[in-house]
């Protein structure tokens, strides 16, 4: 047990007083100048610094269909080790960080309101988390650090210690003129290719002290700023600092002032008037999240009143807060909303203002196997589960999804199936990178519509659970849950939608039969003395065939002609026609001879379509042997138990199974071969 030292030597490592006093640094506001001069990075506005923040984590260049993809590491949630990763979306987060970067350098977009939308499930709320937590953590880091300023006034009707109410940028209290010259200068100075330009007056409370000041001092600036005391600000959503979250309530109970700050009513009679600026809280959530970011949650739910206020926050940088004049804010707008919400918005007319000022960002469902996969990966992995997941269980609960989002190929000859896996990277004879960039070309709303991954989420956690008799859940099992579900899927509005992911269901069933025997096939056929057996007494063969010779038999020591019978069985595994049998002989024996000549000995692993084909005729001759069908039977020997234990091991080490679901694959596979299942394998 942990002794009190212990503890406390625990925490003073997590509180780091170095760090916690530069992030409580005060000073004065000419050493704030000297501070800006130095690192000119501190006065820029909100969409700059979100910008910086974003590329501060790297980037990553790809191809992708002869395309050119930017990966933002940022969105792999290096923060907290990938809790909030986002995969698949590369190229919708490209366009996210191009606006931002549009905006960075003031371009048009940092006066529109960033609107993700997309289905139900897909991102858009926690690409917003991503980037209010990313902010935070970036303003705790010298490159992220901003500040703000409190006035200091020792005597009079205002005496004490007030911090200006919206956190603003001290440099706004340098006069308009003077304020563009230092910005210029400051433009010059920074390492970046947008300038810096600090806009807007001071916010009424502020201007209120500033000037009372000026009158004190009679128009002494130098002696105005004595009173001012810059600090370092930390952004923080929980202290209600630089970032903000809006959601929309019932209707009756909205009020425009949640946004934009309301009277203080028992402060009138301090001071007389509710157009006092000091009977005012400016603490709508426009001023909370000025000088970071304010998410609005489901946007296009919000009363007319509240977008009208949004509408000039974006396009003006402004707010009119009751009984004031209009007040400057910086902070970055982002919305989300989803696809009924935004039906409702093309058609509606009186909204043609809000569309007009709204940058939308399509937000889609992944359409990629293998990172639809690592959503569930991510939330079902050995570390949280007591549970076995057999192999392929998130696989074709993904798959399953994918195709419910896909949209059918106009091409005749092309599969929903051998789309997915088109998109997954796989190739196919006859589609190029070409035809599969003109596939996600042809089908502008994919993504848009299909199953959520909370549905799979939920699925699998049912089979966890429901199977409480079982060490190990497998795919039928996660299959099963995905189809009793759909009966009360709220989302699937009609019975052809319905019918039409359940037979999707069937496609997926299929295509895990195939992965299961083909891994049987492969276990079976794993034995490397048997196979590099038949390689030799196969190049034996092709080599006496290539050069007209004989074959002498090891077993009689006569001389025999090619074993063509062997040969052909091997190359009808790889569909080496009839017609080609010769070129593709004379062709492993030159790939033979060149290495040969290097020194090199011949390996059938060098060679995959060899490879496949030896393998493939391994399995063939040692299926039967095995007796795979026997397993359906309660009677095994002793021999095609220690056969089939083989298999298993190699099940259990070269493909992830466990003792259980390694015996529920065999049984399996071994119920196929009872059926007389003679499809290709």
């Amino acid at each position: 047990m942990a002794d009190v030292t212990r503890v406390y030597d625990l925490i003073e490592s997590e509180v780091n007083q170095e760090k916690f006093q530069e992030l409580t640094w005060t000073g004065s506001f000419s050493q704030y100048l000297e501070r800006v001069l130095e690192n000119p990075r501190l006065a820029r506005n909100a969409y700059q610094r979100v910008y910086d923040m974003i590329m501060s984590y790297g980037c990553e260049e790809y191809t992708l269909f002869k395309e050119k993809i930017v990966h933002y590491n940022f969105f792999d949630d290096p923060i907290e080790d990938g809790k909030d990763a986002i995969y698949g979306l590369d190229r919708q987060l490209m366009r996210l960080v191009g606006h931002f970067k549009s905006a960075a350098h003031g371009y048009g977009t940092e006066k529109r309101v960033l609107l993700l939308h997309g289905p139900v499930g897909s991102a858009k709320s926690t690409i917003a988390r991503l980037l209010k937590k990313g902010l935070e953590a970036y303003a705790r880091t010298p490159e992220g650090a901003l500040y703000s300023y409190r006035w200091k006034i020792p005597d009079g009707e205002n005496a004490g210690t007030h911090d200006c109410p919206v956190r603003e940028e001290p440099l706004k209290l340098i006069p308009m003129k003077a304020r563009q010259s230092l910005c210029d200068d400051l433009t010059e100075a920074v390492d970046a290719d947008y300038s810096i330009q600090v806009e807007g007056e001071l916010c009424p409370i502020c201007r209120y002290y500033y000037q009372d000041l000026l009158k004190r001092y009679q128009g002494d600036w130098s002696r105005v700023s004595e009173h001012i005391e810059v600090y370092r600000l930390v952004l923080s959503e929980k202290d209600r600092i630089g970032i903000g979250t809006f959601q929309p309530k019932d209707e009756k109970n909205q009020d425009s002032t949640e946004l934009t700050g309301d009277i203080n009513y028992r402060k009138i009679a301090q001071y007389g008037s509710d157009s006092d600026p000091r009977a005012f809280n400016f603490d709508g959530e426009f001023q909370v999240a000025n000088r970071g970011v304010l998410e609005f949650i489901e946007v296009l739910k919000l009363d007319v009143a509240f977008l009208y206020d949004l509408l000039g926050a974006s396009q003006e940088h402004s707010i009119k807060p009751k009984k004031f004049a209009q007040t400057d804010i910086d902070l970055v707008i982002i919305g989300h909303t989803n696809e009924p919400e935004y039906k409702k918005l093309q058609n509606n007319e009186l909204m043609e203002a809000f569309r007009d000022r709204t940058v939308k960002v399509d937000v889609p469902y992944i359409t990629t196997l293998k990172h639809e996969v690592q959503i569930y990966q991510k939330d079902f992995n050995s570390e949280r589960i007591k549970k076995h997941i057999a192999p392929h269980t998130i696989e074709m609960a993904a798959m399953w999804a994918i195709l419910t989002r896909l949209e059918e190929p106009k091409k005749a000859q092309l599969s929903l199936l051998q789309k997915l896996k088109l998109y997954d990277g796989k190739t196919m004879p006859g589609f190029t990178e070409e035809n599969v960039k003109e596939l996600r070309n042809d089908a502008r709303r994919e993504g848009l519509e299909g199953i959520s991954p909370r549905y799979i989420q939920d699925k699998i956690s049912n089979a966890l659970v429901n199977e409480e008799n079982f060490d190990t859940i497998n795919p039928f099992m996660v299959l099963n849950e995905l189809e009793r579900g759909l009966k009360h899927h709220s989302l699937l509005s009609n019975d052809d939608d319905r019918r039409r992911v359940k037979e999707l269901l069937s496609v997926v069933k299929e295509e895990y039969e195939d992965i299961v025997k083909n891994e049987v096939q492969r276990a079976i056929s794993a034995d490397e003395d048997a196979i590099s057996k038949l390689c030799s007494n196969y190049v034996d063969n092709i080599k006496a065939y290539t050069q007209k010779e004989r074959v002498r038999n090891k077993y009689t020591g006569q001389e025999e002609e090619p074993d063509e019978r062997l040969m052909r069985s091997i190359e009808e595994k790889i569909e080496i026609p009839e017609s080609r049998k010769e070129d593709f002989r004379r062709e492993i024996m030159n790939y033979i001879g060149a290495l040969a000549v290097e020194g090199k000995q011949f390996d059938f692993k060098t060679n995959a379509r060899l490879q496949k084909a030896l393998e493939l005729k391994i399995f063939e001759d040692q299926k039967d042997t095995i007796k795979l069908t026997s397993l359906v039977s309660s009677v095994v020997d002793k021999e095609t138990q220690e056969k089939i234990d083989i298999v298993k091991n190699r099940l259990i080490k070269n493909f992830g199974y466990n003792e259980s679901s390694a015996t529920d694959v065999l049984n399996y596979v071994a119920s196929i071969f009872a059926r007389g299942d003679v499809k290709k394998v």
